[in-house]
């Protein structure tokens, strides 16, 4: 089976995808990942490189992709040196994000359907990227390496 037109992404409240929904614009898919730069081979020194980034991405009610904000909000060393407390990088992390989603008028969580689209900020991708191995159709959001398939029915693996 070819991969659809449109992907179906499922709402789980407290899991990976907890952050997706409808708002009066159409569709937004948020999330809170770390990310590599693309090409990057971990070597000494990876810390600085791994980063944590929040990013909202909006779609028209088609599941065309409109637009996305995209911020870093550190690196794996930063979150080493204050692992915890409001001032921790996922902290950061997590409240630019909910005041992205805050932004959104009339927003609500439940599943989505959104088309392919990709993008590269600071060296990372992000993006619903699909493609075919061996036969066997595949979609794969970036940078949260959540992957869809076949029975294209909104689950994941991770």
């Amino acid at each position: 089976m070819a991969v659809p037109e449109v992907i179906p992404i499922a709402y789980e409240p407290h899991g990976r995808t907890q952050a997706i929904g409808r708002y009066a614009g159409g569709q937004f898919l948020g999330s809170v990942a770390y990310a590599f730069p693309e090409g990057y081979r971990p070597d000494d020194g990876w810390e600085e490189h791994k980063r944590l980034f929040s990013a909202l991405h909006v779609f028209d009610a088609e599941g065309r992709y409109r637009d996305s904000e995209i911020w870093c909000a550190g690196t794996w060393a930063e979150q080493q040196r204050a692992p915890h407390g409001p001032d921790s990088v996922p902290a950061r992390a997590r409240a630019h994000l909910a005041t992205l989603l805050r932004s959104l008028p009339q927003r609500s969580y439940t599943d989505i359907a959104i088309r392919p689209f990709q993008l590269t900020v600071n060296g990372v991708l992000f993006g619903l990227v699909t493609g075919e191995d061996d036969g066997e159709a595949w979609a794969e959001l970036y940078p949260d390496r959540l992957g869809f398939g076949e029975p294209w029915d909104g689950s994941y693996d991770t």
